[in-house]
């Protein structure tokens, strides 16, 4: 075929522009790489018709997001503060590119020293000789699809790749160095704890003993040094450390060797190595005003291709030497593919690619999963992610300029669990699919159980366990919140705390996620149901008890418990039936019941024991009918909103269901909700409005909750109330934009139940039942749904087209 001029002259411009805006546009991946270059192959026989249709069909494949999104950075970074997070199986990276160098500082799940600090394992830098990032070419990019990170640069006829990733299924970081030309490479690893070091003031929050350090407080120096061509290091806790201060504290010595303690004869740490790589001395230096020591390993000669592996170990073990034969057995099969593979199935678990012309609404989606890539890296953990943080946390003085400190700190301490807002990073993940995740979390909890039992038993002689908010890693409150200047008569199982006192019913939350993980993946629970049962145990027994203190009576005129003193959330203080406490008791014993391996005299006491519960109280504001958070209550603490935990997360309240103008009318007049009201950190509102079908309060507070940070990478939010990067942020960010495309309740399912006309959307969810939803918004019409299985597909109901 021999086309014309005028034919040729508008392929070109077309060919041209495509190939411009596949430049331009930041989503890139494989699958758009194929397209392009499909497209150069056949442009020339294509008449401009067809060729035009080919060109926007393309283009509506890159706007809708179907390809995975990556982050393209093209200079480099000018401190720690201008990381990109990559990381995998329970290791995450902060890695930038600074003055040429490129660093990472590596964190682990889990490496909690003698004073409860969650300790990050050091900083790696990485210098190339003759040096590819000193020239005028360089990309840092985050492939998200596959789960690594590259850095490629070039200077003059130099031109140099590195390639981070993290092995999914075993403890090692690799790095892949690639060059045109020879080049020598140095690779560092760099530690502030080459020597003990006094934390002083508000350094102590990070360690769990906060404001109210017992005499001096340290961070003990670590262990490193030269093995052969390696560089190890590590961490050994010594034999005293936190826990035992919090067990005489709070008056347990005498049942001290029953308690569970992670802490003791913990050593974490690991070794750094590298093909044709020997030891090349050592080097001072200050990083933002924190000293270092490094330790050099270089190539023995300049090479076009170096392999550089760090193996992490973390166990339990009184020898050091056990330590070491055990770092000596993971497993390094250096094999990327088994890693992308996972992530790949990742991806296509779940997702939500949002295309409109509000570009809030484009950026919302993007950042969900950015923040989800995130939580992806602590997939494995043996501990949950941490809300203040989790595994990317960098030097605190670029959070904040008064906090001179080491990268070691993060507000809100490393081992201490704060539930309510651990809470918003794991929720998300039942309609994510992401249900393995979740262990850790509810590992967490039932590694404690027998601790908070033994705590009940002691302070007040009955059955039950007692989690407080304030949660240390090993069962007991922190020993700040619970009080070293107490009254003498002050009873040994409360904490002497104005924001914490009362505060019992956060564990219910979890409690429910695991039910839920049960419904929505079949998940065997049943390890977990002794945890659920003592839990809920404890608020019989313990507002029994306290009635028993007061009168005869252990019930009120109509049968029901007197939950006082309670609290709602840590707001609404000495509280009279809160109704965060209420509402959670309700749900979880129904939820409980239906449960089918409970036995018939379980099911009967479980369910005399929900005929005890009160009912929620309401009040009014300007004639309008709402939920009042409790019954009565002393004084407002804080600015959480419990009057609207009936809708969130507990669901009495909401699409379809009875008494949804009473609870539309909380978030509209109650005049604390609207003070209260914000986007900000743990801040629920966005979630709270998804869950009343309320579309332009939904779609403001998400996209303001989920917009870019004003860090580099757009998902490090915060500090919020908490820390950078602030992980129940973007886990409330998640549930919000989760609940308004897609709601359940019951065999019901959802969508749209607060989702705006002119937002475009492709998403994959997950609902109850082993359900998986896939469909596509576009001009308002949903087309191409998939339900599997096929028989849910009848319990769909589209709230778009009511």
């Amino acid at each position: 075929m021999i086309l014309t001029t005028k034919t040729q002259s508008t392929q070109y411009i077309v060919a041209k522009n495509l190939n411009i805006l596949m430049h331009l546009v930041w989503v890139k991946s494989s699958v758009m790489l194929k397209i392009k270059n499909a497209f150069s192959g056949v442009l020339r026989c294509l008449r401009w018709p067809n060729l035009f249709l080919l060109f926007f069909v393309s283009l509506w494949f890159i706007t809708t997001g179907k390809a995975q999104e990556s982050i393209i950075w093209t200079s480099q970074s000018r401190n720690s503060s201008e990381s990109m997070p990559v990381g995998g199986g329970d290791i995450g990276l902060n890695l930038w590119v600074e003055n040429g160098e490129v660093y990472f500082y590596l964190s682990r799940s889990g490496t909690f020293d003698e004073n409860n600090t969650l300790l990050k394992l050091g900083r790696v830098k990485l210098k190339l000789s003759p040096n590819p990032f000193e020239g005028k070419t360089f990309k840092q990019e985050l492939v998200l699809k596959d789960g690594y990170a590259r850095i490629s640069g070039s200077n003059g006829k130099l031109n140099a790749q590195i390639r981070i990733w993290v092995d999914v299924f075993n403890p090692v970081i690799h790095l892949d160095v690639k060059s045109n030309q020879n080049i020598t490479t140095e690779a560092s690893y760099e530690s502030w704890r080459f020597e003990d070091r006094i934390t002083k003031g508000k350094e102590n929050n990070q360690n769990s003993y906060k404001w109210a350090t017992q005499g001096v407080v340290k961070t003990l120096k670590d262990e490193i040094a030269f093995k052969n061509s390696s560089i190890e290091f590590f961490h050994q806790n010594k034999p005293e450390t936190i826990f035992d201060v919090t067990v005489k504290q709070q008056g347990l010595e005498d049942r001290k060797s029953e308690l569970f303690n992670p802490l003791k004869n913990l050593i974490f740490g690991g070794s750094m190595q590298g093909d044709s790589m020997i030891p090349a001395g050592y080097y001072n230096g200050t990083y933002l005003g924190t000293p270092f020591q490094g330790w050099k390993l270089k190539s023995k000669r300049p090479l076009k291709s170096l392999k550089i592996n760090i193996t992490l170990n973390t166990s339990k073990t009184e020898s050091i030497q056990d330590w070491k034969k055990n770092l000596s057995a993971i497993k390094n099969k250096n094999d990327q593919q088994v890693s992308i593979k996972w992530w790949n199935n990742y991806w296509k678990k779940s997702f939500i690619y949002i295309n409109s012309k509000d570009e809030t609404a484009n950026q919302s989606a993007k950042n969900y999963q950015l923040f989800r890539y995130m939580l992806g890296c602590n997939a494995f953990g043996k501990y949950p992610t941490k809300f203040n943080g989790g595994l990317f946390t960098f030097d605190p003085q670029l959070t904040d300029t008064t906090l001179k400190y080491t990268p070691d700190f993060r507000n809100w301490g490393g081992g201490t669990h704060t539930a309510q807002n651990q809470r918003l990073v794991y929720w998300p993940m039942l309609k994510s699919g992401d249900f393995d995740m979740m262990k850790p979390q509810f590992d967490f909890y039932l590694n404690l159980l027998k601790n908070a039992e033994i705590r009940t038993e002691s302070a007040w002689g009955h059955k039950g366990a007692s989690f407080t908010e304030q949660l240390e890693n090993f069962g007991l409150p922190n020993p700040a919140e619970y009080g070293w200047k107490r009254p003498i008569d002050f009873n040994q199982g409360m904490e002497y705390n104005a924001w914490l006192e009362y505060e019992w019913d956060t564990v219910l939350e979890f409690c429910m996620m695991i039910l839920e993980s049960e419904r929505y993946n079949d998940t065997n629970i049943e390890k977990y149901v002794p945890l659920i049962e003592s839990s809920l145990a404890f608020f019989k027994e313990h507002y029994t008890y306290l009635a028993k203190q007061r009168g005869t009576k252990v019930l009120d005129a109509n049968g029901h418990l007197v939950l006082y003193p309670g609290s709602g959330a840590e707001t609404y203080k000495m509280a009279y039936n809160s109704t965060s406490t209420i509402v959670a008791l309700k749900t979880v014993l129904e939820r409980l019941i239906e449960y089918p391996a409970l036995s018939e005299k379980q099911k009967y006491d479980w369910k005399e024991m929900l005929k005890t519960i009160p009912p929620i109280n309401f009040r009014q504001f300007d004639g309008h009918a709402t939920i009042a958070p409790a019954k009565l209550w002393e004084r407002i603490n804080n600015t959480e909103s419990p009057q609207l935990y009936p809708v969130y997360p507990w669901g009495i309240y909401g699409i379809g269901k009875p008494g949804l103008d009473t609870a539309i009318n909380t978030f509209r007049y109650d005049t604390d909700v609207l003070k209260f009201r914000s986007h900000v950190g743990w801040k629920q509102d966005n979630i709270f409005a998804a869950r009343l079908g309320l579309v332009e309060d939904a779609a403001r507070l998400t996209t303001l909750k989920l917009q870019d940070s004003e860090r580099r990478f757009p998902a490090f939010w915060g500090p919020g109330f908490d820390w950078t990067p602030d992980h129940n942020w973007g886990g409330s960010g998640m549930i919000g934009l989760q609940e308004m495309l897609m709601q359940v309740d019951g065999k019901k399912i959802y969508l749209f139940p607060a989702w705006p006309k002119n937002w475009d959307v492709h998403f994959k969810l997950h609902g109850p039942y082993q359900t998986t939803v896939e469909g596509t918004l576009k001009n308002g019409k949903l087309t191409n749904l998939k339900v599997l299985p096929e028989s849910r597909k009848v319990d769909i109901i589209n709230k778009m087209i009511e």
